[in-house]
């Protein structure tokens, strides 16, 4: 059986999660919880170009955060 996360012909969602990642999810499957839909349904390439666009910075949002507060303020 193949992946149905490969599928290039597939219906993809995009997810994202409270960190900020981001997955593709087919559609016919249950999106986990902790995760929502941001766009779908579409092409497996289109939601990969949505990936591209809008998840710039790989890092999980409360990593984000914490470097943030720990870095001083420029002066």
């Amino acid at each position: 059986m193949d992946n149905p996360f490969d599928d290039d012909n597939g219906t993809f969602y995009v997810l994202v999660n409270d960190e900020n990642q981001h997955s593709l999810w087919p559609v016919f499957a249950e999106v986990p919880d902790g995760w929502t839909v941001v766009f779908g349904q579409e092409s497996r390439q289109a939601c990969l170009d949505y990936v591209e666009k809008n998840w710039t910075d790989m890092r999980p949002a409360s990593l984000i955060k914490a470097m943030e507060q720990t870095v001083p303020a420029a002066a």
